[in-house]
């Protein structure tokens, strides 16, 4: 490319123009101004899972590089990028360690809320990825006991860690952590059907925060309505920004799709991308600039009365991330018109406040919180004894 590339990025994308911007001339645009007109002289584009990127967009214009700082492909129609020769990077396991935080967070909810102990549950994991690896050590730190479903894993390793979706339905919770496919053996789309939740432990939890698609949520209303699931915790929605009204009344927690949405995995998306579109151009990757690391760690200190190992984990996990925040604006906006509600649930994911990972916090506790300081520290919390 012998002229300075036009690149359009994501406006809720941190750092995109700074980072961009280097590499030639670049306009932010909020996603719904991803439309054929206004990218058709643009050579790169930059966006997130709202925008589907497909012929309807890209045909007539001059883009050869679509980047999406997601983990996710769905949005992407990726044999059409193939065929006509357009690059494509995405940002697989930038976001990993920000749902897993989700995870923790929402698991210590449900214990709180329901008086039962997370310790010797059994916690099925679908899809072993990146997150569901991350999911699995958290859980295990938790005390839970972690049980592992991933097809292509157990194919590929022949592992006998890996049980079937079958071998799952014992557990007292499932999450699910795959990608949304319609096609092929190992097919996401309403994984979690009628059929697969009636097969679920009565009284279990289902948690959602991979794709809408991956449950059907009629199904999961009904198992709902009938307590043969006696809760749920959804991120996710299907026909977002669609959010489903009536299922975030039966769930214990409802958020806009932010599990992966802190300041550390919007970041990594970012310069993962950045470091893709340099190859692509032919220049130098330069070192990290993304400064996550320049941030000063925020301290928590943990009161010397409060004894309970349980209780300080919820303390200080609340204090760097306190997910009924979330669950609050998303339940601000189910009464509004449809139309109205999906505007809002957009925005509320677009203006999405800075939450920094447990990384960027140091808990102070003294040694007779020994125990809780060591789950923490495992949780991935910086630790000093006070």
């Amino acid at each position: 490319m012998h002229h300075k590339p036009l690149i359009l990025v994501n406006k809720s994308t941190p750092l995109a123009v700074e980072l961009f911007s280097t590499l030639g001339e670049t306009i932010p645009l909020e996603s719904s101004e991803f439309t054929r007109e206004a990218i058709r002289g643009a050579d790169i584009i930059i966006v997130r899972s709202e925008t589907h990127v497909g012929p309807d967009l890209l045909e007539g214009s001059r883009v050869r590089f679509v980047g999406t700082v997601t983990i996710g492909t769905d949005h992407v129609d990726l044999e059409y990028l193939k065929s006509k020769g357009i690059r494509f990077a995405n940002a697989p396991g930038s976001n990993a360690n920000s749902v897993k935080e989700y995870i923790v967070a929402a698991l210590l909810i449900w214990s709180e809320r329901t008086g039962l102990p997370l310790q010797g549950k059994k916690i099925g994991i679908v899809g072993v990825g990146n997150v569901g690896k991350k999911v699995a050590d958290a859980a295990t730190a938790l005390g839970m006991i972690p049980l592992l479903n991933d097809p292509p894993r157990a194919r590929a390793e022949g592992d006998g860690k890996f049980l079937s979706l079958d071998g799952l339905m014992e557990s007292d919770i499932v999450t699910l952590h795959v990608p949304l496919t319609e096609t092929g053996p190992d097919g996401t789309y309403h994984l979690f059907n009628s059929k697969r939740i009636a097969c679920m432990k009565p009284g279990s939890v289902l948690i959602n925060t991979a794709r809408g698609g991956v449950v059907d949520s009629e199904a999961l209303k009904q198992a709902l309505a009938s307590s043969h699931l006696s809760t749920a915790i959804v991120d996710v929605w299907e026909d977002e920004p669609f959010f489903d009204p009536q299922l975030l009344d039966l769930v214990l927690i409802g958020t806009p799709h932010i599990a992966g949405y802190s300041m550390d995995g919007k970041l990594n998306a970012v310069k993962a991308v950045y470091d893709q579109v340099c190859n692509y151009l032919n220049i130098p990757v330069p070192v990290d600039s993304t400064g996550t690391d320049r941030r000063d760690p925020v301290r928590i200190p943990i009161p010397r009365d409060v004894r309970d190992t349980w209780t300080i984990v919820s303390l200080a996990v609340q204090k760097a991330y306190d997910i009924a925040q979330d669950d609050c604006s998303l339940r601000s906006i189910k009464s509004l018109a449809r139309e109205i509600r999906g505007r809002s649930f957009a925005s509320l994911r677009s203006n999405y406040r800075s939450r920094w990972e447990f990384p960027h916090y140091v808990i102070e506790s003294g040694r007779e919180q020994e125990t809780a300081r060591r789950i923490l520290q495992m949780l991935g919390f910086r630790t000093n004894p006070s």
